[in-house]
């Protein structure tokens, strides 16, 4: 197990169909669906990287793709704060050795918890260890408890920790939820405190109608799920480039309506740059709301504005250190 400071191969491994390396046989290993890897999520998952720094073992998440919710209800699909491949940065960031990333199908799903103990747990992975939150369940009609889990840890010879709930400051549980509705409020600064790290978008960009351009603030935009919450409005935004380079920025979420009232966007313009993003993978990063969306009578009239926005956005962007909120910390 390597701490996030060191050089090593973090390693993603699908399932079914890839093989596990003999290297991560005897992890220890979270498992749950840690979307967000929120501060909640983090108690869990520094429980791991602390006991597998004590046994010189592997470190490991188990998670599931897609997450279960929206496999069960597929026409009610759960906004994901972190997509796989975004979960996997984070995960890579605290010091993970690798993710094992199951399919939860129905043929998952119907599997029996006993199965999943002896089949994945034991007969795959070799576990030394797992840890879970407290309301960690598991097999066909959620069978596996936590006590379940310490029960056959106990049979196979592996240890179980089962984390209690993690609360805020307030008292109140950290939960996806919680961040899910703060973002539909456009409270991007609860957000960023029950994730411990500043909310993000990753994805690739899109070519755009190129109205930006024309009106002196090129953008580059992304498609979040139809399902995201995110409130439409203009957002402070810092972005991480495919080189690993940051840069302060003003982003819109929403339809244009001045325009087109279209498909929703992000769009974000980075300051100062001068360069082509299209079809490059960025990560942007929400620190700041600065108003609602909103319909002007002219392209002048937003363009004043735009202004005023881009300001504002400099303004709170200087204030914050170029490292703030920008990875989770696994302390």
């Amino acid at each position: 197990m390597a701490n996030g400071s060191e050089q090593r191969q973090f390693i993603r491994i699908a399932l079914p169909g890839e093989a596990v390396p003999a290297r991560l046989k005897g992890a220890v290993v979270a498992i749950g669906n840690f979307d967000g890897v929120h501060r909640g999520h983090r108690a869990v998952l520094n429980r791991v990287l602390a006991i597998a720094r004590e046994r010189a073992a592997p470190a490991l998440v188990l998670t599931f793709e897609p997450h279960p919710r929206s496999f069960f209800a597929p026409d009610n699909p759960v906004y994901r704060l972190t997509p796989a491949d975004l979960k996997a940065q984070l995960f890579a960031h605290l010091g993970f050795d690798g993710v094992i990333e199951q399919v939860f199908d129905a043929g998952f799903a119907g599997q029996s918890a006993d199965d999943f103990v002896r089949a994945m747990l034991v007969g795959l992975l070799g576990v030394s260890c797992t840890v879970t939150g407290h309301d960690f369940h598991f097999g066909a009609r959620r069978q596996g408890t936590p006590d379940y889990l310490a029960q056959a840890g106990q049979e196979h010879g592996f240890d179980v920790v089962i984390v209690e709930p993690f609360g805020d400051t307030a008292g109140q549980i950290v939960s996806s939820t919680r961040i899910r509705q703060a973002l539909r409020d456009g409270d991007v600064g609860l957000a960023s405190h029950l994730l411990g790290y500043a909310y993000r978008v990753h994805a690739r960009v899109e070519r755009g109608r190129q109205m930006g351009r024309e009106l002196g603030y090129p953008t580059a935009n992304l498609s979040l799920p139809a399902q995201a919450t995110l409130r439409h409005g203009i957002y402070a935004v810092r972005v991480i480039l495919e080189d690993g380079s940051i840069h302060d920025g003003v982003a819109s979420h929403g339809r244009r309506p001045t325009f087109d009232n279209g498909e929703v966007l992000l769009e974000s313009h980075l300051f100062d740059f001068d360069g082509d993003l299209y079809g490059k993978p960025i990560t942007v990063l929400i620190y700041g709301w600065l108003r609602a969306e909103e319909k002007f009578e002219s392209a002048e009239a937003l363009v004043a504005q735009m202004h005023k926005d881009a300001a504002q956005a400099r303004k709170l962007l200087a204030a914050m250190p170029a490292d703030y909120l920008l990875w989770p910390g696994a302390g």
